[in-house]
Parts: structure tokens; sequence; C-alpha cells
């Protein structure tokens, strides 16, 4: 009996967490003044790319991200969001093609170990924006832009700390990063889709 009334009473407060966690705002103005580190528990990044010629866009995830900002209200366009990315953590669900995507005949991850991002202008209204920054990834840097949406601003889990959440995506190609090989199977233009969450330190 005692067991059964902590499990119901631990299933109600978890049921009225949830209900906590939700967003409050998507004003930037909402959001406190601090500094953000990415939930990487919350954080995908999906690459989808033509294959031959249009038949299907192949779709990968990247499974190992981090990065954050500092943020502050009155100046909130000033913000500098950095994201890393590893790209030994492709996954396609094809273990043997995950390390070829991986190696020296693609991302050429041993030479080149990590792919960054770097913001350089954040502007934006009603929830919708724009985040343009720098990309380096195969050893290339080129400018992108990012089309985000604000999800908005709340409490975490059981009404603890502070959470945001992003979405957004972007478009690139990859012979601008030096990236040719497997183009008869895979084609140029890659479409990045990533949901993001961050958490104040």
């Amino acid at each position: 009996m005692i067991r059964a009334a902590i499990a119901t009473l631990a299933f109600t407060t978890c049921l009225t967490g949830a209900a906590w966690a939700n967003p409050t705002s998507t004003e930037p103005a909402a959001v406190p003044k601090g500094d953000y580190a990415l939930d990487k528990r919350h954080a995908s990044l999906l690459v989808k790319v033509p294959h031959m010629g249009g038949f299907s866009k192949f779709t990968m995830r990247f499974d190992r991200l981090e990065g954050g900002f500092t943020y502050d209200p009155a100046n909130w366009a000033a913000t500098k969001v950095t994201i890393t990315v590893d790209p030994t953590s492709i996954n396609t669900g094809l273990p043997d093609f995950d390390k070829t995507i991986a190696g020296p005949g693609y991302f050429n991850a041993p030479k080149y170990p990590a792919i960054t991002f770097v913001s350089t202008k954040v502007e934006g209204a009603d929830g919708k924006g724009a985040v343009s920054g720098d990309l380096t990834f195969h050893g290339v840097t080129k400018p992108v832009v990012l089309d985000v949406t604000f999800n908005g601003v709340g409490p975490g889990m059981l009404g603890a700390g502070t959470r945001l959440g992003f979405s957004g995506t972007t478009h690139l190609k990859r012979s601008d990063f030096g990236v040719t090989t497997m183009s008869q199977f895979a084609g140029d233009d890659l479409d990045l889709i990533f949901e993001v969450e961050f958490v104040k330190k």
C-alpha cells in the first residue's frame, strides 16, 4: 500500500512537472540574463542530401553537439552563439557507412575533428529570425544564415532552472567546403534541420 502511494505521488509529480515545463514566452526580453549551455540530450542536427539525382533525400543525423552563448535581454541582438559538432558522430543507421562518411574520403574527421558554427549577427521579430555566422567544415570557413524559430523560454523539469528552445534550417553546398567525393551518388545541395534546447547555467 505504501509503495503504491509513493508510486502514485511520483507519477502525479511527473505529470505536474510536465505542465511546469511548458514555454511561458516567446519574447527575447523575457529571457533572463546569463550564460546558457546546449542541452546535449535535447539537441539534434539532421542533414538531407539528394540521392542519385533526386530519387529521395538521404537523411543522416549528428549525435554529438555542444555549445552555448551569453545572453543579455537589453542587447539580445549582440548574442554570440557557438556550436561544435563531432563529425565522427554521424549516424546513418549503417555503422560501416558511418565510418566511410567520417573517414578521409568525405568528412576526413582525423584531419578535421570538429565542425563549428560561430554567429556574427542575430536579428528577428515575433519569434522568427535569422542567425548569420561562420561555418567551418572540412577545413573551410564560409558564411551561412540559419532560419530560426524561437520556441520559447520557461522553467525546466519540475520547475527548476530556465530552458530555451529553438528550431531551424539552413541550406548549403558541400562543394563550397571542398567535399566533392561520391558525387555520382550524392547531390551537392544539403538541407540542415536542427532542434535545440539550452539551459541556464
